[in-house]
Formats: C-alpha cells, structure tokens, sequence
C-alpha cells in the first residue's frame, strides 16, 4: 500500500510519517528531501518558495514513483506539502485501489490556541533553517484553504482541533 500524506507546513507530517515508519517498518519519502535535491543540484532554476510550481515539477516524479510501488507490491509512505489535491485524476483503478491519501489540517481554534506549541515542534523530525516566516495568520490561511481544496475534491483529512493526536492505522 502506498500512503500519502499531505499538508501545510507545521501540521506534523513528517513526524506522523517517522512515527509510522518506526511502527509499521514501511519507508517513507519526504518530498522536502527530493525539493532540495533538485534544487540544490541546479536540476531546477526554481526555490524554496516557489510551491505552486514545486507542485507541477515534482508530482509527474512521485506519480510514476507511487505506481511504480504499487506496481511491485511495496509499501511506500509519502510525505509532503507537493501533493495536488486532484492527485486521484493522476491515476487508474488498479493503482487507486493501493493508494490512501490523508492530509493534515489544524483549525483555525487549534492554530490560535497551540500556536506556540506548534513552532516549539517545528524541529522535531527535520531542522528548519529559518522558520521565522511562520506566522500565526500563514498557518491559518494555508490550513483553511487545504480544508477548501480537500472538501472540493472529496479528499479525505484528519482535522486537528482539540489535543494534537494524529495517527493513522496502516
């Protein structure tokens, strides 16, 4: 089976999917990692910031990478924020069956009240080089307009209101 995990920044994916790989023994892709490695190699003359065509750069890669998971029976956990919430349009049954897509969103409640909280975690799993771009309003605007785009494409979430307890049975 082949998990995509998907969010905005600091809702804790890349921690949910280190948790899930220690549980299950299933290995997982940061897309963060394979970003950098494009970038830092000059394979693309886009940066960091660039997330819209981050997204339309890098999901041709991870499509063919999850079909070719699922092609040889493996499991293969994906995470990251370059996942197009149209992802099932970019495959056939076969591989739909194989595939279970979450994604990440903290309320507007959770942001407001935990938002100390979720930039003291913010270097659990990965070191952020500079993380001063988080803003209380940022995470509010981006994790409002992910609940938007998963509900306009019947994409399933797990919604973070009350104590932060994600997971995710394999």
């Amino acid at each position: 089976m082949v998990l995509l995990i998907a969010g905005a920044s600091h809702t804790g994916k890349t921690l949910l999917a280190q948790r899930l790989l220690e549980r299950y023994r299933c290995p997982y892709l940061s897309i963060d990692h394979l970003k950098m490695g494009l970038i830092r190699s000059g394979k693309t003359a886009l940066t960091a910031e660039d997330d819209g065509a981050l997204t339309a750069e890098l999901w041709p890669i991870l499509r063919e990478m999850v079909k070719t998971a699922v092609e040889n029976g493996q499991n293969l956990m994906v995470e990251g924020c370059y996942i197009p919430f149209d992802w099932r349009s970019s495959f056939e049954a076969q591989y739909l069956a194989h595939i279970r897509y979450v994604c990440l969103i903290m309320t507007e409640r959770y942001i407001e009240s935990h938002f100390g909280e979720i930039k003291a975690h913010a270097d659990d799993v990965e070191h952020r080089l500079d993380d001063s771009g988080c803003t209380k309003e940022g995470l509010i605007a981006d994790n409002t307009a992910n609940l938007a785009q998963c509900r306009a494409h019947g994409c399933d979430y797990i919604l973070i209101d009350g104590d932060y307890a994600v997971d995710i049975t394999l």
